[in-house]
């Protein structure tokens, strides 16, 4: 049987977490009272300090901020695989111009991140931050009414199985024909460093591994989206969007891929708890004229 893949592209910002909507009160002021406003802010707010201590001191982000990648292997040109280990970033002399120079220094740091990103914030973190975090994670779940937890459930769901395929699986059929392998990919409007550290803080690391996440900051998300395509470029190959602003949106519908808007409001009719895999093979089954027992 010929293998075929589905690939989800998600968002993340509104779509996987809520971060900005807690900050600027829009998700509880939906409610109409039920939730408290400024206990969202407060939430939102200590992971916006959560994520910028994380950045600053253990991914670079002060030294690469104005250096802002799509992608971490977009230099591996320039990386000649030396050692690290007794590297000082701090006195190698990294900063403009971008030149040959700098661009090996920016990729030793990309691998660096590459690498940390891998280990997860266990590696990094001293007990009393992770305890912190990891109270922090759990009621901010319970504030937004599971979405942080359903959303991440929704992503194993799409892809079930073996992580070491770079979150991809293989599904098979009784007979052990394979019938679709699955892939995660995020493709992110906010900068690649506070991306990675976020998917760390809100426990999406080991369904994203680094080279699935893309920032668009600076070319935007149809050229992500067409990077994408010709990575997983083939005829069995289906593609699918999941976001919640006009820009994957549009994106989506200039690559011809389905599209599924995510509204955090609770009337809305994609949101977290509520989305499934299942609800996505009906968009790939409009979209692709799929049977609806491949999905």
């Amino acid at each position: 049987m010929d293998q075929k893949m589905n690939v989800y592209i998600w968002d993340m910002d509104e779509t996987l977490i809520l971060l900005k909507s807690l900050i600027n009160g829009t998700y509880a002021e939906a409610f109409n009272g039920s939730k408290n406003v400024q206990s969202g802010v407060e939430i939102g707010k200590m992971w916006e300090n959560h994520i910028l201590q994380i950045c600053d001191d253990h991914f670079f982000y002060e030294q690469v901020e104005n250096c802002n990648m799509p992608y971490l292997d977009v230099l591996k040109q320039y990386d000649d695989g030396k050692d690290l280990a007794e590297y000082d970033f701090n006195k190698d002399g990294f900063g403009p111009p971008s030149d040959d120079l700098n661009k090996k220094r920016l990729a030793y740091r990309h691998r660096a991140v590459a690498q940390k990103y891998k280990k997860g914030l266990p590696s990094i973190l001293d007990q009393d931050m992770i305890k912190s975090w990891s109270e922090l994670y759990d009621v901010t779940d319970s504030y937004t009414d599971m979405w942080f937890s359903a959303a991440r459930a929704c992503l194993e769901q799409c892809a079930v199985g073996d992580r070491d395929l770079a979150s991809s699986t293989v599904s098979t059929n009784d007979a052990g024909d394979t019938l679709i392998q699955h892939v995660n990919i995020l493709v992110t409007s906010g900068s690649l460093i506070p991306s990675l550290v976020k998917c760390l803080l809100f426990r999406l690391g080991d369904l994203f591994p680094s080279e699935n996440v893309y920032s668009s900051w600076e070319v935007g998300k149809l050229q992500c989206f067409s990077w994408i395509k010709e990575r997983f470029n083939g005829a069995n190959v289906q593609f699918c969007v999941i976001g919640d602003g006009w820009e994957e949106c549009e994106a989506a519908e200039s690559m011809r891929w389905p599209f599924v808007k995510i509204d955090p409001l609770p009337s809305s009719f994609h949101r977290f708890p509520g989305l499934t895999p299942k609800d996505l093979g009906h968009y790939f089954s409009v979209v692709y004229g799929n049977d609806e027992k491949d999905n």
